[in-house]
């Protein structure tokens, strides 16, 4: 499937070709090909295909994969109309290490991924930004799908690496974890001085805030938020010890917060002395 290094080749960029959700309708499908890789992800229902004669069954969450070349139709009811909404990707020009061009690994068992959990939350909000994206003709749209393309096919294609590295003893959740609190350490770290809430980025990680949460402080003892006021407030006392940060609602604001009253209770509260009687210490007069 995938090896653990070199999965990627040094440029990967796909060339995205569309992306279209909704129920199938129409005829009654022939079997037919692609010349390009096509993903169907299914977003609520259950749906049939046959696949190079082998009839699968999908539910919410499966991603159907269609590399080039697989002989496939859709097997939708007498009247030719599918009770599953499908969210449906096509791309081409791509290349994955030890596999044919155009090709996404596939499940050891046929075509046809199973995802749930944090997975299947985020290859949901993905596609619901590219259809929210495709709806619009805004500057730069193709580099936007094209974007969120590639997030989905990384998603894939390391969900293969993982099952793999399970098998093989490793443990990837663990590593999955520990690269969210980095994540999260390293954006308090680059934006403690601006407004930060845990629901943006729960979203931007495509994660929940609950699990955001729960994750943090399992790795580190401590909560998201308790972790950025730490931050704030040693960048502060920094600041302040420095003698020329201006006054004590300049300092305040410089680490994110807009109430001087509540930055000085938690700075007291955190060191035993006030920012004020810092500031104070840190005048060469005084």
């Amino acid at each position: 499937m995938c090896e653990k290094k070199n999965m990627f080749p040094e440029e990967f960029s796909p060339t995205f070709l569309f992306a279209w959700k909704g129920r199938g309708t129409g005829e009654r499908e022939e079997t037919h090909v692609h010349d390009y890789m096509k993903l169907v992800f299914v977003i609520s229902g259950h749906d049939r295909y046959r696949v190079e004669g082998k009839v699968y069954e999908l539910t919410e969450g499966d991603v159907l994969i269609l590399n080039p070349g697989t002989r496939h139709h859709a097997l939708w009811d007498e009247e030719g109309v599918s009770s599953c909404v499908e969210f449906i990707i096509g791309a081409n020009d791509f290349h994955v290490r030890d596999l044919p061009a155009g090709c996404l690994p596939l499940p050891e068992d046929g075509c046809v991924l199973h995802t749930e959990g944090e997975l299947r939350q985020r290859l949901e909000r993905i596609c619901t930004a590219m259809e929210a994206e495709n709806a619009v003709y805004r500057r730069g749209r193709y580099y936007m799908m094209r974007s969120y393309l590639v997030q989905i096919m990384v998603l894939i294609i390391r969900e293969q690496y993982e099952a793999v590295e399970k098998q093989g003893g490793y443990r990837f959740e663990s590593a999955s974890r520990k690269y969210v609190v980095e994540q999260i350490m390293n954006y308090f770290e680059a934006h403690y001085g601006e407004k930060i809430s845990l629901d943006q980025i729960a979203e931007n990680m495509y994660l929940s805030p609950y699990y955001i949460s729960k994750v943090f402080k399992s790795e580190t003892g401590e909560t998201p938020i308790r972790h950025l006021i730490d931050i704030r407030l040693s960048r502060a006392k920094e600041i302040l010890e420095s003698g020329d940060g201006g006054s004590i609602k300049e300092v305040a604001a410089a680490v994110g917060y807009d109430d001087a009253y509540h930055f000085s209770k938690l700075f007291k509260k955190k060191y035993g002395i006030s920012p004020v009687s810092v500031k104070k210490s840190a005048r060469p007069d005084g």
